[in-house]
C-alpha cells in the first residue's frame, strides 16, 4: 500500500483523483491540500466520497506531504510547483505534476506561451512527460512526470501512428477539438456560468492556445523533426468531455496515397494492445458520452480519397484520460501496479 498526497485536491482534476484512489487497492490518500478549504471534510465538499474520504483537507506544505507520501499529485495552475520543487523534495517522493510546468523542454517556449518565468528549469530535462502509451518505459523510473494536457492526450494520440510512420505530412496537421466547460477548472469565471455556455458553442485560444506547442513537441519527437500545426479549441455546453477531428494530408510512398488498410495497420501496430485505446470499426466514429467517465481513448479515421487527406477522430474524458486516469495510470506504471489498477 502506498501513501497518496494530493495538492489542489478540490479542484476538478484534484477531486478526480481522490474518487479513483478511493477504490484503489494500492493507494492510500493520507493527505488532502486544499487553500480553499483547508479545516472542512472533504467529504462535506464532494458528497459523492462520504464514507471513502472523510478526513479533513489541510494546508498546502510540499515539505510536510512529503515526509508522509510516497507520491505527490500537484492538480494545480501553471508555476506553483516549478516555484515549489527542490531536490530534497525529489529524494523523498515521487511528483505526477498535472499543470503544464515540466511538459516543454524548451524553457524559452514555456516562457513565451504560459506568460511566467520558469523557477525550476534544473528539472525539465529529467522530466518525463507522461502520455503513459508512449513514454511507458521512461514513466517507469520517473521521480516527476509532467502529466498532459487533455487537449494533448486526445490529440496526439489520435495522430501519433500515422505521424511515426510517416503516413501524413505533419506540417499538414489541422485539429479542431471540442471540450466541456470542467476543462476550464473549478475556479469562478463568467464566461463558464450556465446561463453563458448554454445552447452555444464557441471557439476560444484560436492561434494561441497554450496546448498547441506541446501537441507540436511530441508530434515531432515521433517524426523526428520540429512541426508547425494549426489547433483550435472549441466550448460546447456539456460537463465533460473532449472529441478532437484532425485533418492532414497523405503522403505518397512510391507514388501511390495510402488506403484505408494502410492506416488500420498503422494504427493496429501501436494500439493493438493497448488496454485504454479503444480503435473503432469501419464506418464506426468517437462519441463523448462512450468514454465519459473512463480512462479510454476512442479512435476512428476516414480516408478522404478525393482530397489526398484523411480525417481523424479522437475521444477522451477531459477530467480522466485528459487528466486524473492517466495521472493514475502514470502512477501504477511507476509503482508496479497493473497499469488499469484502479481505473
Amino acid at each position: 500500500m502506498i501513501k497518496v498526497g494530493i495538492v489542489g485536491a478540490t479542484g476538478y482534476a484534484g477531486a478526480e483523483i481522490a474518487k479513483i484512489l478511493a477504490h484503489h487497492p494500492e493507494a492510500e490518500v493520507v493527505w488532502y491540500g486544499s487553500r480553499s478549504y483547508t479545516g472542512e471534510k472533504f467529504s462535506d465538499i464532494f458528497g459523492n466520497l462520504r464514507g471513502l474520504a472523510d478526513d479533513e483537507c489541510k494546508e498546502d506544505d510540499l515539505a510536510k506531504i512529503a515526509d508522509v507520501a510516497d507520491v505527490i499529485f500537484t492538480a494545480t495552475p501553471q508555476g506553483y510547483l516549478a516555484s515549489e520543487i527542490n531536490e530534497e523534495l525529489l529524494t523523498k517522493a515521487k511528483f505526477i505534476d498535472l499543470s503544464a510546468d515540466f511538459r516543454l523542454k524548451d524553457v524559452k517556449i514555456y516562457e513565451k506561451w504560459y506568460k511566467i518565468d520558469h523557477k525550476a528549469p534544473q528539472f525539465i530535462a529529467e522530466a518525463v512527460y507522461g502520455l503513459s502509451e508512449i513514454n511507458r518505459d521512461k514513466v517507469k523510473s520517473a521521480r516527476l512526470i509532467a502529466n498532459p494536457g487533455c487537449f494533448t492526450t486526445c490529440s496526439i494520440l489520435t495522430a501519433y501512428p500515422l505521424v511515426k510512420e510517416g503516413l501524413i505530412d505533419p506540417d499538414s496537421l489541422i485539429v479542431d477539438a471540442l471540450s466541456g466547460v470542467t476543462g476550464a477548472g473549478r475556479g469562478a469565471k463568467v464566461a463558464n456560468l450556465f446561463s453563458e455556455v448554454n445552447e452555444s458553442a464557441k471557439p476560444y485560444g484560436v492561434a494561441s492556445h497554450r496546448h498547441t506547442p506541446e501537441i507540436e513537441e511530441q508530434l515531432g519527437y515521433a517524426c523526428g523533426h520540429p512541426i508547425t500545426i494549426n489547433f483550435t479549441p472549441h466550448l460546447v455546453p456539456m460537463m465533460r468531455g473532449i472529441l478532437a477531428t484532425e485533418y492532414a494530408s497523405l503522403v505518397k510512398n512510391h507514388g501511390t496515397l495510402p488506403t484505408s488498410e494502410d492506416i488500420k495497420l498503422a494504427y493496429e501496430k501501436y494500439y493493438k494492445d493497448e488496454y485504454f485505446i479503444r480503435l473503432l470499426p469501419d464506418g464506426k466514429y468517437p462519441e463523448t458520452r462512450w468514454v465519459e467517465h473512463t480512462n479510454y481513448v476512442d479512435i476512428g479515421f476516414k480516408v478522404d480519397e478525393r482530397t489526398g487527406r484523411v480525417i481523424m477522430m479522437g475521444a477522451i474524458d477531459n477530467l480522466v484520460k485528459g487528466a486524473a486516469g492517466q495521472a493514475v495510470q502514470n502512477m501504477n506504471i511507476m509503482f508496479g501496479f497493473k497499469e488499469n489498477m484502479g481505473l
